[in-house]
């Protein structure tokens, strides 16, 4: 017996997890346990590392440890990067990143190993080296050398440095760091969900991300702060956003950066906390105004729609004081979202279950030839 259909498998349970759960009634992310927005601001994100892919917060020792065994994994194949300067200038950086990712599993010794240890060692090699395959991708669409990390940088420092070419400043470092905190889990979006229904199949890691980053180039998926920017772009005063956003309104145009599945009637709250860091970026840049301009379209939405931000519309402008290019946007969340999709392919791995949905078939019965 086929049960209800749920277009789009809506409020749908489809897998039992303990990595973390979207508690919209309480308005929190929980995270192993853990308020993700509380881990936000008193930890970084070497500890969220450490508890997505051990189950607890490390010691400082512990961090120092994974962070020792990242930089040790730092290394791409050089062949790697030569693939990805192969590329036609005008690839998707998305693309790029999902080429990468699927080139980086032939040098893995451990690619058919789906033990726990073996997907652990898997993910830190990933976790090391795809942020080197987002910098590198960009700057080979860009005729530029290849950039090498820097051991002498935390992770996150070292992220953005590969990326602007520049070492960060405290503050820059910090907002990063934030930033890929909140966007390294988020329950089960089309992207993680995606991962989870290929490595039930007992596909490898790698094949289960590089069906990730395809999921997340979607537009209504990842894109939505590439769009927010590119909008805030459009004007060149706070007295001009109103106006815009209005107007595209009146337009039907859709207002990236606002509503959610999930969050449809309250405030995104990793919206809030990137809000909160903007703040104090846009003030050491010099960029009040952006802040302001954000603030008024935010304003406008909710008494136009009676839509909120969610975490797309103010990572745009963090990204962009960050001196990060725009194109970049979409892989940067990919990477920050690497931490979680290898924790629920690990869990898909130890409590597998094949997914095999059905359909309801509406289509002609009974045509004969």
């Amino acid at each position: 017996m086929i049960k209800q259909f749920q277009p789009g498998l809506e409020n749908v349970i489809a897998s039992e997890t303990n990595i973390s759960y979207l508690d919209v009634e309480n308005e929190e992310i929980v995270l192993r346990g853990y308020d993700l927005i509380k881990l936000a601001k008193s930890v970084t994100y070497l500890d969220i590392i450490g508890l997505m892919l051990d189950g607890y917060l490390p010691t400082e020792e512990q961090r120092e440890d994974l962070e020792q065994e990242l930089k040790a994994n730092y290394g791409v194949p050089h062949e790697v990067i030569t693939i990805l300067q192969l590329l036609s200038k005008q690839t998707h950086l998305m693309d790029a990143l999902r080429t990468g990712i699927s080139a980086l599993a032939g040098y893995d010794e451990d690619l058919e190993n789906r033990t726990r240890a073996a997907n652990r060692r898997k993910a830190i090699r990933l976790l090391a080296k795809v942020p080197q395959i987002v910098a590198n991708s960009y700057r080979a669409t860009m005729n530029l050398e290849p950039i090498e990390p820097r051991q002498d940088l935390s992770y996150s420092a070292n992220f953005l440095y590969m990326i602007t070419g520049q070492v960060p400043t405290a503050i820059e470092e910090h907002v990063f760091d934030q930033s890929l905190i909140v966007y390294s889990e988020h329950e089960m979006p089309n992207s993680t969900f995606t991962a989870r229904v290929i490595a039930s199949t007992q596909a490898d890691l790698y094949g289960a991300l590089t069906g990730a980053v395809a999921s997340l180039k979607g537009t209504l998926h990842g894109g939505a702060n590439e769009a927010v920017m590119r909008m805030l772009l459009e004007v060149q005063s706070e007295d001009e956003i109103e106006p815009l956003i209005v107007g595209k309104l009146a337009r039907k145009e859709r207002i990236m950066g606002f509503g959610h599945r999930v969050y449809m009637n309250k405030p995104d709250p990793r919206a809030m906390l990137m809000k909160e860091a903007l703040l104090p970026l846009a003030e050491a840049k010099n960029e009040l105004s952006l802040y302001r301009m954000c603030v008024i379209g935010e304003e406008v939405m909710k008494r136009e729609k009676g839509l909120y931000p969610n975490l797309d519309y103010y990572a745009a402008p963090v990204y962009y004081l960050l001196g990060i290019p725009i194109d970049l946007f979409t892989p940067v969340f990919l990477a920050a979202r690497t931490v979680g999709v290898s924790a629920h392919v690990i869990e898909q791995h130890e409590n597998n279950r094949l997914f095999r949905p059905r359909v309801l078939y509406n289509g002609p019965r009974g045509l004969q030839v």
